[in-house]
């Protein structure tokens, strides 16, 4: 792979069409607010599940140019963290525990690897779920996709800080089976004591099947990136939510069919539906306070202005 040294203080989005992300407009205008300097914001484009050879030459030249701060990966969290664990000088403990990356960052001529989601998907879960869902209405979980996003939000809802409002059930779907070995190994150390399954859906009529099946209440989600890195669904228009159900797509951009799915059953299902763009704006900044060594409030007048001038950057305000 040829990676151009960078000129000036760089941080870098290892994903897949990273110059469709509204980060490359987002994050120029984040880091005059946030007093970053001189930085530029550069992507490096892999295709799904790309060869050792090319997640290590990646992250080999994040470890050796000077000027290349850090980086967060979306979509390669699992593969990449495979490829090039030994190459890591430190892990913090949920990428050691989860077996994936989501931000690189230096401190001290070291290359740091970390796992964000775990508090950037929390704190994104628990902005729209209603104060005690799980414990008041007996709700299940299903997570279609088994990569690191899903890895990261079911260890949130397994946590045993919160009592009774966890999950009742948990179904995990994925397309192959060796994501669903790894998340299964997983929550199996977690030890949470929830009912978990771990379900082969090659077609998205297998996910309708099991949605169908689901309590009222329940939350489904789309961690698949279909609709974002592969236009689709992992359901088809057939498929029923449950009623009174949250349909949360973890995509904020792309074609979002699975958005589309769920606004269809809106009124007849009482659903309550959310975009990734919360998410998108957690793992951000999750990562960016990272890699520049910088305090980012999660809530708040600061954490406020941040999610208004990535609005206004995309055009979404």
């Amino acid at each position: 792979m040829a990676l151009a040294a960078a000129t000036r203080p760089t941080f870098y989005f290892i994903g897949v069409t990273t110059g469709q992300s509204s980060i490359m407009k987002v994050f120029p205008k984040w880091a005059d607010y946030l007093g970053l300097g001189d930085v530029e914001i550069r992507g490096i484009d892999l295709v799904p599940h790309d060869t050792a050879r090319n997640y290590r030459a990646t992250v080999a030249f994040l470890k050796t140019d000077p000027l290349s701060l850090g980086a967060l990966i979306t979509t390669h969290k699992l593969d990449l963290f495979a490829a090039c664990r030994d190459m890591f000088d430190q892990i913090d403990p949920h990428a050691e525990l989860m077996a994936e990356t989501s931000c690189l960052s230096k401190r001290g001529g070291k290359l740091i690897c970390h796992a964000k989601d775990p508090i950037s998907s929390g704190l994104a879960l628990d902005g729209f779920l209603p104060p005690g869902h799980f414990a008041e209405t007996g709700a299940e979980v299903l997570s279609m996709g088994a990569g690191g996003s899903t890895i990261a939000l079911t260890w949130h809802l397994m946590q045993a800080r919160r009592g009774a409002d966890r999950p009742s059930r948990i179904v995990v779907t994925n397309r192959s089976r060796p994501r669903l070995n790894h998340i299964r190994a997983i929550h199996e150390k977690i030890g949470s004591g929830i009912d978990c399954h771990y379900l082969l859906a090659p077609a998205p009529q297998d996910n309708d099947r099991v949605m169908e099946g689901l309590k009222p209440g329940s939350l489904v989600i789309n961690a698949t990136g279909l609709g974002k890195d592969a236009p689709g669904s992992p359901l088809t228009f057939d498929g029923a939510f449950p009623r009174r159900g949250i349909a949360w797509d973890l995509n904020y951009r792309g074609d979002l069919v699975f958005l589309n799915q769920a606004e269809a059953q809106r009124q007849s299902k009482s659903l309550q539906i959310e975009d990734g763009w919360t998410y998108f704006i957690h793992g951000w900044t999750q990562v960016i306070a990272e890699v520049f060594d910088i305090e980012i409030p999660t809530s708040g007048p600061r954490f406020n202005d941040l999610g208004r001038i990535a609005a206004e950057a995309t055009g979404r305000a």
